[in-house]
């Protein structure tokens, strides 16, 4: 075995060694094989063969629905973006099964993404809950839908709005040749597999750096708008100008303090020792905990009714525990029911707009809920435990928050972008067209 192979990892060394044999066997193969049929090849493997080299492939029996220019422009701005958001163009036709077509679409291309079908005249889509969730996709599928149009215009306006909340990145497979491989090839390649060990090894550490640069990124975002929280709480405390051996202090009052405080140091604590963005979930969710113990302390005081516990104010979790809930709507969104503080609950009463938490974004400050999936985390401390869902339907933050994953580690699952062969989660892409299993997939009204 070369220097260079012995140098790497075990595990490493074995895929390399694998890979080996399977590219010295393929190229034996291929020098005894016929000469391919003159005709082209249809159906799903030929799909995703061309979505592991490019996001949008349009079949030619399809390409009226989408020009050649347009599919152009749309895969370039699929990858500008880079995001793992993949398009297929298809036309009605019993090699694509509507009830099978995304399951198994995503098992053939094997990479963790989003899946965008056209199929004939109707159109669907559906992803790995990591890169989007079933929510997310569900209503901006709803919206595109329903807005209409032709195959571009619809393929546009829902590879706009994936671009922008789609998790991870793309696969590093687009761009990647031409599809066939002589035998020459294939014996040079396993040359280079065996030879280029410490190639493949760099590869890997590079793409692993890419991710850790990404969620650094990320946590440097949360770290301000948690410190700005953590300061609010802060001067809560000082403002609050108790003393536990004033006169009328009781004991309660004094364990409604004591908590309070400690609430205080162990955010401080837990954002020190913070190393990935999901860590910060538990740095909000102790200030929740403290937050209350002032409404409490604050109360007792005043001698009035003790505060209910509830979701603290959804436009701005430092005004406190919510009073009350009342009735919003987003700019441009459906009206839903929301937790607010007595403030804010007075302001949406008299038609104004709440004081909402805005944090900053590479379109300038935005409402926190439109925010981005960065944010998941932070607000997945103050409204976790799947409270929230309902209330962000619709919104950038609200799809995420709606799956499973917006709390969760960060090795839980591939990112968007990864190759996962078949193992995925197959819920994910449930539904399909036609045979009655839209729920499974995140889709009602018997859509596909």
């Amino acid at each position: 075995m070369p220097a260079t192979t012995r140098a790497l990892p075990r595990p490493l060394q074995a895929l390399i060694a694998v890979l080996a044999a399977a590219l010295i066997a393929l190229a034996g193969t291929a020098l005894c094989a016929p000469a391919p049929a003159a005709h082209a090849a249809t159906g799903i493997d030929t799909v995703a063969e061309a979505l592991r080299k490019s996001p949008v492939y349009v079949d030619p029996r399809a390409s009226a629905q989408l020009p050649p220019a347009e599919a152009e422009a749309l895969a370039k701005k699929i990858e500008d973006a880079g995001k793992p958001v993949f398009v297929a163009v298809l036309p009605e036709s019993a090699e694509f099964p509507r009830a099978t077509v995304f399951k198994d679409l995503r098992t053939k291309v094997g990479i963790a993404g989003v899946y965008a079908i056209r199929l004939g005249d109707a159109f669907n889509a559906h992803a790995d809950s990591k890169v989007m969730s079933r929510n997310a996709v569900s209503n901006l599928v709803g919206s595109v839908q329903r807005s209409g149009g032709d195959a571009t215009t619809m393929l546009n306006s829902f590879v706009d709005q994936a671009d922008r909340q789609a998790r991870g990145r793309a696969p590093g497979s687009w761009g990647g040749g031409e599809s066939g491989v002589g035998a020459t090839g294939l014996i040079t390649g396993g040359a280079i597999v065996v030879a280029g060990g410490a190639g493949a090894y760099a590869l890997y550490r590079r793409n692993k750096r890419k991710r850790e640069e990404r969620e650094q990124a990320e946590l440097d975002a949360l770290r301000v708008v948690v410190d700005e929280d953590i300061t609010a709480f802060g001067e809560e405390l000082d403002r609050l100008d108790f003393h536990p051996s004033e006169p009328g202090a009781d004991d309660a009052m004094r364990r409604d303090y004591e908590e309070a405080l400690d609430a205080y140091e162990e955010a401080k604590s837990k954002m020190a020792a913070v190393a990935h963005p999901q860590d910060v979930t538990a740095v909000t969710e102790s200030l929740d905990k403290g937050r209350f113990a002032l409404a409490t302390l604050a109360a007792r005081r005043a001698g009035s009714p003790l505060p209910e516990r509830r979701l603290p104010c959804f436009f701005d979790p430092r005004h406190g525990p919510s009073v009350q809930d009342v009735q919003w709507a987003p700019p441009g969104g459906a009206p839903r029911t929301v937790p607010a503080c007595a403030a804010d609950a007075a302001r949406v009463a008299d038609g104004e707009e709440p004081l909402s938490r805005t944090v900053q974004t590479p379109d300038g400050r935005q409402p926190y809920w439109n925010a981005g999936p960065a944010y998941a985390p932070w607000a997945g401390g103050y409204f976790g435990g799947g409270l929230l869902p309902g209330l962000l339907v619709g919104t950038a933050l609200g799809g995420l928050l709606s799956g499973p994953a917006y709390a969760a580690p960060a090795d839980t699952g591939p990112d968007g972008g990864d190759w996962t062969g078949s193992d995925y989660n197959p819920d994910d892409f449930g539904g399909g067209w036609g045979d009655g299993g839209g729920d499974g997939g995140g889709f009602g009204g018997g859509d596909w």
